[in-house]
């Protein structure tokens, strides 16, 4: 007998691991059938074998899943053909059943647990890593708030991206409470499917039901013992009969005894009277907020009746729970409007989604990511030639004005451009075939990256959304894209999904579908001035354009977002349903006001970081994620975080930077802040001191209180029986009285902030913190500049009517300004200076 070597005596661990596979065959004999086997070895070469002497090419691996129980066990696939069997299934010949994949995946997971699962609940995948922590972080708040009192409601919101997986998540965050009646209210119905599919589709929930008006069923006669989900739009649930009562359909809802309502899409303050937009399309919904952002007067109106007294839930929608949970994809309104405080708040923000694929990767460069077909975004500017900027520059840095670049008239086929013309010739810029630009690129050696020449660029643009600013420029732009001298254009079918005839919210999606197709063959560009830029999934679209000036940093971005979703194709050579083949890595954004662009983004930075003491380093991380490239009319060149704010405040000046101390999102004037100012006497004297208060009268606050409180009080009754003419003449009398005291107080207050900009300019210390200048450097200037002692100060910060986090952007705005303002004339504000005070921090210059 031969002594082995160390080699074998060290040889490696087989790696055999039984497998359960199926696979189908596309010819009409084995129509509907799938073949069940096993092996312990690679599963493509065991089919391949038992093929190849057959001489079967047509054939697709649909499923390759191990035979293993989480007990070390193994199964067979004779017990998955018996399982099969025992459902009703078809056993054809040997190993041949006529099932679905979804019927081979529900044995599975039942021969797995050792459980039997009605439908096809056959998901088994868990939460990820940040579902998991939004589950633990809301639980855990709903106790802390119980434990403080039994019968408190709490309420918490999802800041969450799309893509997150919020009904998954929802519902398992459901199961930790033990909830058996779950109630979803949606602001867009369009989102059902979600909600149902995730519920019959996964293990986790078996023996659920689900309810909802599309599904039908008699919600009295649901089994008792299991939970139980019910899906409705807020528009059908709110509303009511003639008389103003609850419709009779949804009465048992309001007799249920809710253990979980869950608003989804929510719209924060969005059953407010002011808020009727949640009922109009998307067009006019971006008009009137952008005109909102426009004017400084009604902006500061829109926060203040923001911060009017919030109407509890049980007042719009009388029902009974033992808590709420709030969806929402817009980052960072709630924690401007104060309407969630941080502590019940999670969010899962373009940045964190980011962060995590690159984790992932990088911790597990061989195994399936599940971030990875999440695309990076990458935004590309361009610098206009000056003969276009001239036919539309505005605002006080003469900035490319894109609303009235592409102004047009009309609709239908009689759509036309202000300035055709010059919409031609930027036709041509965007395609590189306008002359000036291609004798620039001669001289240069250079040829810049626009986005229909570019072949690195083109295949993104195989499918594109073009964002323009009405319903007009969308009927001008398909007219003229599909003008005779516009041959390149016509390889793309273009959509126009604006105005009345493309139909309302999601009507406009079937023609956009069909144009695209697969997406692999056709060519599109889909043309909206705001259908389709919520709540809808292209995966197709890669790029969008755009054409139009926002103001919202939010709507920007919500819009942009709708070219991130994923495009892949999982198991793409039939083989392997481990496999998935990326199609589209990054998608673009492509913007042609350079100067707007980034204050967007250095605006979106900063709001996904609150809490981030240096705006610079918020910046820093998002575009990290998110790489920037400007072309300034020469060359092409990558931007970072610093250049970015610099741009941005470039397209700034000290008017507008006065304004940014004259917002109203510096001060607190709700019933709470008031309140409390109320209870404090020194907090009184304090306000009383501020230049202008007296003139308000002797009780403003009290009365703000009282009023506010007493035509809740009547708007409470008027759901319960018709008011009188003289109910109703006092109710438009007590509201128009209080909300005008309550912008009196506000105006008041944000006249005392802007004299702290007068006090920066005065003051010397730029290294300070703003609030160790104003309580230890130089009191005595602060109480000359401002009317305040710093006591006084100090007492209406802790109180919350100032904000802290607004007043530090504000000072690092200022800062950077002063110091580029002087930079540019030779100067250096302070030698060797190393870092800004902000208002209580300190940040790094560089």
């Amino acid at each position: 007998m031969n002594n082995p070597t160390i080699d074998d005596i060290l040889s490696p661990k087989p790696d055999a691991r039984p497998r359960i596979y199926a696979y189908s065959i596309a010819d009409e004999a084995h129509e509907g059938l799938l073949k069940v086997g096993q092996t312990t070895r690679d599963v493509k070469r065991r089919v391949a074998e038992q093929l190849r002497t057959a001489a079967i090419t047509n054939f697709r691996i649909e499923l390759n899943e191990p035979a293993e129980r989480e007990d070390g066990t193994i199964f067979t696939d004779h017990e998955v053909r018996a399982a099969l069997t025992r459902k009703g299934i078809e056993n054809t010949s040997l190993e041949w059943m006529r099932c679905t994949l979804a019927d081979v995946h529900t044995v599975l997971t039942e021969l797995r647990t050792g459980l039997r699962f009605s439908g096809t609940h056959h998901q088994t995948f868990p939460m990820r890593r940040e579902q998991a922590e939004a589950v633990r972080q809301t639980h855990a708040y709903y106790h802390s708030r119980w434990e403080e009192d039994m019968h408190a409601v709490p309420r918490f919101l999802w800041n969450a991206k799309m893509r997150f997986g919020k009904t998954f998540t929802s519902y398992h965050l459901a199961k930790k409470m033990g909830a058996k009646r779950v109630l979803v209210v949606t602001f867009k119905p369009a989102v059902e499917d979600a909600w149902q599919s995730d519920l019959e589709n996964h293990a986790d929930f078996d023996g659920w039901q689900y309810l909802s008006v599309k599904t039908g069923g008699d919600p009295t006669q649901i089994d008792r013992n299991k939970p139980v989900v019910y899906f409705g739009s807020f528009q059908d649930l709110l509303g009511r009969d003639a008389r103003g009562n609850i419709k009779v359909k949804n009465e048992w809802l309001h007799t249920e005894n809710w253990d979980l309502v869950v608003f989804d899409e929510y719209h924060f303050g969005a059953w407010r009277e002011t808020a009727k937009e949640l009922f109009a399309g998307e067009e006019d919904e971006i008009a009137r907020e952008e005109a909102r952002l426009e004017d400084a007067k009604k902006l500061k109106d829109r926060i203040a009746d923001l911060q009017e007294p919030l109407e509890p839930e049980t007042e719009f929608l009388p029902i009974t729970t033992k808590a709420y949970l709030y969806l929402s994809g817009t980052p960072f309104k709630a924690l401007s409007t104060g309407e969630f405080i941080e502590e019940q708040i999670f969010n899962w923000t373009y940045t964190d989604e980011q962060r995590a694929k690159a984790a992932f990767a990088a911790a597990h460069p061989d195994q399936w990511n599940p971030y990875g077909s999440l695309p990076q975004m990458r935004l590309l500017t361009y610098q206009m030639p000056d003969e276009l900027l001239a036919i539309a520059s505005a605002g006080e840095f003469d900035e490319f004005d894109l609303n009235e670049f592409f102004a047009a008239t009309g609709t239908g086929s009689k759509a036309q451009f202000k300035h055709k013309s010059d919409v031609q010739k930027w036709l041509d810029i965007i395609r590189g075939q306008y002359a000036p630009s291609a004798v620039d690129s001669l001289k240069t050696g250079t040829r810049p990256p626009f986005p229909y020449s570019d072949v690195r660029l083109l295949p993104y643009l195989q499918h594109s959304f073009w964002f323009l600013p009405n319903v007009a420029a969308c009927h001008a732009m398909e007219n003229l894209l599909t003008e005779r001298q516009n041959t390149f254009w016509h390889e793309y079918k273009v959509i126009s999904a604006a105005g009345a005839s493309a139909g309302i919210g999601l009507e406009a999606l079937p023609p956009v579908r069909r144009a695209i197709g697969s997406g692999f063959d056709s060519k599109s560009i889909t043309l909206s001035c705001g259908k389709l830029t919520t709540g809808v999934t292209v995966k197709q679209w890669s790029s969008i354009l755009m054409l139009r000036n926002l103001k919202s940093p939010e709507t920007y971005f919500q819009a942009a977002f709708r070219v991130q979703s994923p495009w892949s194709i999982k198991n793409p050579n039939g083989d392997n349903p481990h496999e998935e083949e990326i199609l589209k890595p990054v998608c673009f954004v492509f913007d042609f006001a350079p100067t707007r662009a980034l204050r967007q983004l250095s605006e979106y930075g900063i709001g996904l970081s609150p809490n981030e003491a240096n705006p610079e380093n918020a910046v820093k991380e998002l575009v990290s994620f998110l790489p920037v490239l400007a072309y300034d009319g020469a060359n092409m060149y990558q931007v970072d975080a610093g250049g970015i704010l610099d741009i941005a405040m470039a397209g700034t000046s000290a008017t507008l930077l006065a304004r940014k101390w004259e917002s109203a999102l510096l001060v607190n004037v709700d019933n709470e802040t008031l309140r409390k100012i109320m209870d404090n006497p020194e907090a009184m004297a304090a306000v009383e001191r501020i230049e202008g208060w007296r003139a308000l009268g002797d009780n403003v606050i009290e009365t703000i209180i009282n009023k506010s409180e007493k035509v809740k009080d009547l708007k409470a009754k008027a759901k319960e029986r018709d008011l009188t003419p003289k109910e109703k003449k006092e109710l438009s009398a007590e509201e128009k009285e209080y909300k005008s005291a309550r912008k009196l107080v506000q105006e008041k207050l944000i006249k005392f902030a802007t004299r702290i900009p007068a006090f920066m300019y005065l003051t010397d210390f730029r290294e300070n913190t703003l609030q160790d200048v104003i309580t230890k450097l130089e009191p005595d200037l602060f109480r000359t500049v401002t009317g305040l002692t710093v006591q006084d100060f100090h007492l209406l910060v802790r109180l919350k009517v100032f904000n802290t986090e607004q007043m530090n952007q504000a000072v690092f705005a200022f800062r950077r300004y002063e110091d580029a303002s002087l930079n540019y004339t030779g100067i250096d504000s302070h030698e060797g200076l190393s870092s800004y005070g902000l208002y209580n921090t300190v940040v790094a210059r560089e």
